[in-house]
């Protein structure tokens, strides 16, 4: 039957004679078969006999069962088929539940399954499955790793926004380094394409009284205002329907501040948050309550109360002066100096008792921009105490990562109270001038809301960021797990937890299909490794790799067993690495997958890769069994 199958299909194609690469490669997507071009040009020159670049029908024949019947593959088969032929829809519903673990299975649903894969006509007819419908099925989306779930909105958003990670980018503007390379809108068309959530605008006087966007004191090319708050205008909501915060680098004069405030009310209208919600707020309205709302983190004069009092009326020229205090830190450069979030002031004072140096300075704010400012007020951060005594619960404040760090190391336990009620942004120290990432993951283990990266940089913080936001629908919004949301919690990242539900994952990585060859292959070839890389609390990270597959990227079979034990689950990511051994220059990467550990499919599940550079290698990838108990 399956033979009377195939020759229907391709028969047509042979009626003159024998076919080329390209025929070929175009007659198995035809068939269904997603192929590499490199991997089928391999397979061809392989199979072509005669060495003409043509082929005859069973050289087609040949090349098509090498791709697609993969003995690990064919064994699953055949333990559930009884005729090592067929799946009757009582076998596949047996795959399906002790495999699998799709519990609620049942005739009906399997038939679906047959319907949509099955490609042999009777064979549908009769529910029942062939290989040819059974390869299908394993090499569809419906046997992905990432749980499909997951793949949409399926948190609580009704809780208030410190509640949650929210997806951050810094410095978004910039698509190359901090120094000399060009701004350009793509910068923040990407980020929110990939479900960014916080945007920042590094704003500068320019001329014709039209503020601008560039990194200021380098050489990094300019933007308008106008035409970056157009542009995320356009593409805010594209991705996810939930708020987007604006963290505005404030240099601007006042009078130019008032063209910002112009702008962004004439360019979002009413999108734009310029009022709070409730009457009397005392804690943070939910991403649910704020869907389709921008909202502009800015410094801020007076109260929410005088600001809703003034709606409506003229603030053309008016101005106020509130007094800041900054911190002076080298290595956190411009942001820890200038405040993240203002503009330059006056009368500069050096309060030198003690360390760290600390300056004082009068900061001009214009009303009009001031009074767009209402959730998310721009506060410094100076201590713990200070913020417990005196910070209100719509100040937020941006850390350089080195204060963070030292914070996290000496005080992570305060570290978890603070970000428990306040939302926290994290940045990258100035000295990395080449936009390189720190790991986000050390500040998402104390609940940091915001941890900015350089998006434009690929590598591994992007991969593990990447991985986290594919959580609850790729929104830009994951709600903390209860214990970073518990105003009595005792948790510390960096002591075992008292309480804690542990997860023991094992993972079987059976084989890779096509996977990317290494760059010094001049056919298809790779000395092929798979690291299993496992991110969370520090007693968790932890990495364990297979042995190397020699020359094989097609069709690698590893066959091994890994198994963690996870304490803190909720903040795990795993990432799968495959390599190409390099025993001089060190490993060439060949692709990655990274994805929560609660997000893993149980079963046989085929892990995607992409390139360092985020973009899909399919069809390359890993195929394992997963399992994991709590």
């Amino acid at each position: 039957m399956e033979n009377k199958w195939f020759l229907s299909m391709i028969l047509d194609e042979f009626r003159s004679g024998k076919i080329n690469l390209e025929k070929t490669h175009k007659l198995l997507e035809k068939l269904d078969i997603q192929c590499s071009y490199v991997h089928v040009k391999s397979i061809f020159k392989d199979n072509d006999r005669l060495k003409q670049g043509k082929i005859t029908i069973e050289e087609f024949r040949s090349i098509y069962r090498i791709i697609t019947h993969r003995e690990e593959i064919v064994e699953i088969f055949n333990t559930y088929s009884g005729n090592r032929k067929l799946l009757f829809e009582n076998n596949l519903v047996q795959f399906l539940i002790q495999e699998q673990y799709i519990l609620d299975m049942n005739k009906t649903i399997a038939f679906e399954i047959i319907k949509k894969y099955e490609p042999i006509e009777e064979v549908k007819k009769a529910h029942q499955m062939s290989f040819e419908g059974f390869i299908r099925y394993m090499g569809s989306s419906e046997c992905l790793i990432f749980k499909p779930d997951c793949g949409r909105v399926y948190q609580d958003m009704s809780h208030p926004l410190n509640d949650y990670f929210i997806s951050s980018s810094h410095n978004t503007y910039l698509i190359s380094d901090q120094l000399l390379g060009p701004s350009d809108l793509w910068g923040y068309v990407s980020a929110l394409v990939k479900g960014c959530r916080c945007l920042e605008i590094d704003c500068w006087d320019g001329s014709q009284n039209e503020p601008i966007v560039y990194h200021g004191y380098t050489l990094t090319s300019k933007l308008l205002f106008k035409t970056v708050i157009q542009a995320i205008h356009k593409y805010a909501f594209l991705t996810s329907d939930y708020p987007v915060v604006l963290s505005l680098e404030n240099h601007c004069s006042p009078s130019q501040q008032e063209v910002m405030a112009d702008t962004l009310q004439s360019v979002f209208g009413d999108t734009l948050l310029s009022d709070i919600l409730d009457d009397f707020p005392d804690k943070l309205p939910s991403p649910e309550a704020l869907k389709y709302k921008i909202l502009v983190k800015n410094k801020k004069i007076g109260t929410l109360k005088e600001t809703h009092d003034r709606k409506g009326s003229n603030k053309h020229g008016q101005v106020e002066e509130c007094e800041e205090i900054y911190q002076v830190d080298e290595t956190e450069g411009s942001e820890a100096l200038a405040g993240s979030e203002n503009n330059p002031g006056r009368g500069t004072e050096i309060i030198t008792a003690g360390l760290p140096l600390f300056t004082k300075r009068k900061v001009k704010v214009a009303m009009a921009l001031s009074d767009l400012v209402i959730y998310t007020k721009a506060e410094k951060f100076r201590s713990f105490q200070h913020s417990r005594q005196y910070q209100q619960f719509n100040e937020s404040s941006s850390i350089g990562e080195t204060e963070a760090r030292k914070l996290l190391k000496l005080r992570a336990h305060e570290f978890v109270l603070h970000t428990m009620r306040f939302i926290t942004r994290i940045y990258p120290k100035a000295t990395r001038t080449d936009s390189s990432n720190f790991n986000p993951q050390e500040f998402w283990n104390i609940g940091c809301q915001m941890v900015a990266l350089n998006f434009q940089t690929p590598g591994l913080p992007m991969d593990l960021q990447n991985g986290k936001f594919l959580d609850n629908g790729g929104s830009g919004y994951i709600l903390k797990p209860q214990f970073l949301r518990d105003n009595k919690t005792e948790f510390n990242p960096n002591k075992p937890p008292k309480q804690s539900d542990p997860v023991t994952l094992t993972i079987r990585l059976i084989s890779g299909t096509q996977l990317p060859p290494s760059s010094h292959s001049s056919s298809n070839k790779a000395d092929t490794l798979v690291v299993l890389e496992l991110f969370g609390v520090p007693n968790d990270q932890t990495k364990q790799q297979t042995r190397v597959i020699k020359r094989n990227a097609f069709s690698p079979r590893w066959n091994e067993t890994f198994t963690f034990i996870i304490q803190v689950p909720e903040l795990a990511l795993m990432r799968f690495v495959v390599e190409s051994q390099n025993l001089i220059a060190g490993n060439e990467f060949l692709g990655q997958y990274t994805l929560p550990v609660l997000s893993m499919n149980k079963g046989y599940r085929r892990v995607p890769l992409y390139s360092k550079m985020g973009e899909s290698l399919e069809p390359a990838s890993l195929f394992v069994y997963v399992w994991y108990v709590s």
